[in-house]
């Protein structure tokens, strides 16, 4: 289920980007072209901040086997 809802966030990423880039040839007025760029960059700040406290959160709980115990055989999960 996480790997659904990272994916949901690149996706998120990736149409913003892309509004972001088109958004001054659409022709809006100055005033909404303003507030269509705020409201884009405050999605853009929310999104990647979600997806950076998740990366952090998933390296904090990231257990590590050493190459000398895997040669061994041991792992803490026997």
């Amino acid at each position: 289920m996480k790997y659904n809802i990272s994916m949901q966030r690149s996706y998120i990423l990736l149409t913003l980007g892309i509004w972001i880039a088109v958004l001054p040839y659409l022709g809006f007025p100055y005033f909404w072209k303003n507030i269509l760029f705020s409201v884009s960059g405050l999605g853009l700040m929310y999104v990647s901040f979600l997806m950076y406290k998740e990366l952090k959160h998933q390296k904090k709980n990231k257990k590590e086997i050493f190459d000398n115990f895997s040669e061994n055989g041991f792992s803490e999960e026997k």
